[in-house]
């Protein structure tokens, strides 16, 4: 008599490998990267020598704040806000420097110190002789920008606070408005460095920040622009940072600071899945 067994089907290896990484890519936040935080783990160790330089990170803003604030307050004493609400001047740049502080904190940090980790320390090579993988890297790497953007803005914060720059208890929400700005822009910051070859290329960055800083409505109402202009302010991310810590810490909210909250938080979702597959593309290929 003899026995037949019938082996049981199996995909193989190759194929269970093509359909993972198919729904990997559908995940819409970076799947795989629960060991993020031994990254920022090891930030902060690193900077445990460097505070200075973390230190001084707020204090550009600071010093617009005191140069602009104050001293251009000195001379123009109330400013009409788009909603209709008057204000001292510094009172008005104060929310504004803010939301440039968080920006500052987490664009440099993710562009910068990123790219001489990513072309020349070669860190992340060394990093993926670990359990970590791409994705834990992007998402380390944007966690850690989020810290120090957070950090500076709470600093400005203290300091808007002490110049009696803040008129509403709404500012307790500044800071976190602050993280999805910082949000915002270590996602985007980080994932167009994963583009950068030399370091020329960070002119880009320069000529993209410094004109936002100057005219995402910082330092005058956006009705100040012409109407053409005023769409294309509108569509920049630091406006929306300026428009959402400015209504709390006028204590002008309304519904209408969600819709920059999804506007930020969006923007980040992008640039953080973009940077996990470039860096996939990077470190693996």
């Amino acid at each position: 008599m003899s026995s037949s067994t019938t082996a049981p089907r199996s995909t193989p290896p190759s194929t269970r490998g093509r359909v993972s990484a198919q729904l990997a890519r559908l995940v819409p936040m970076p799947a795989g990267a629960g060991l993020a935080r031994m990254l920022v783990e090891r930030n902060v160790v690193s900077f445990r020598h460097g505070w200075i330089a973390l230190v001084t990170g707020f204090a550009e803003p600071v010093f617009y704040l005191f140069s602009l604030g104050i001293g251009i307050g000195a001379l123009v004493k109330t400013v009409t806000t788009d909603s209709g609400a008057v204000v001292s001047y510094p009172q008005f740049v104060a929310p504004a420097l803010l939301a440039a502080s968080a920006m500052n904190g987490a664009v440099f940090d993710s562009t910068f110190n990123v790219f001489f980790k990513l072309r020349y320390a070669k860190l992340y090579d060394a990093v993926l002789a670990t359990p970590m993988g791409p994705r834990d890297v992007a998402v380390g790497e944007i966690s850690w920008s989020l810290i120090r953007g957070g950090l500076y803005s709470a600093a400005f914060l203290v300091v808007a606070l002490l110049a009696g720059a803040v008129g509403s208890w709404w500012a307790l929400l500044a800071l976190p408005a602050a993280v999805f700005i910082g949000f915002a822009f270590a996602a985007l910051g980080m994932f167009a460095t994963t583009f950068m070859k030399s370091w020329v290329h960070f002119d880009y960055v320069t000529l993209a920040i410094q004109p936002m800083f100057l005219f995402s409505a910082t330092f005058f109402p956006l009705s100040t622009y012409p109407e053409a202009l005023q769409w294309v302010v509108r569509a920049t991310p630091l406006y929306h940072g300026v428009a959402l810590e400015r209504a709390l810490m006028l204590g002008d909210v309304g519904w209408g600071v969600l819709g920059h909250v999804v506007y930020l938080v969006l923007l980040g979702g992008i640039g953080v899945v973009g940077t996990a597959r470039r860096l996939e593309k990077l470190l693996l290929s």
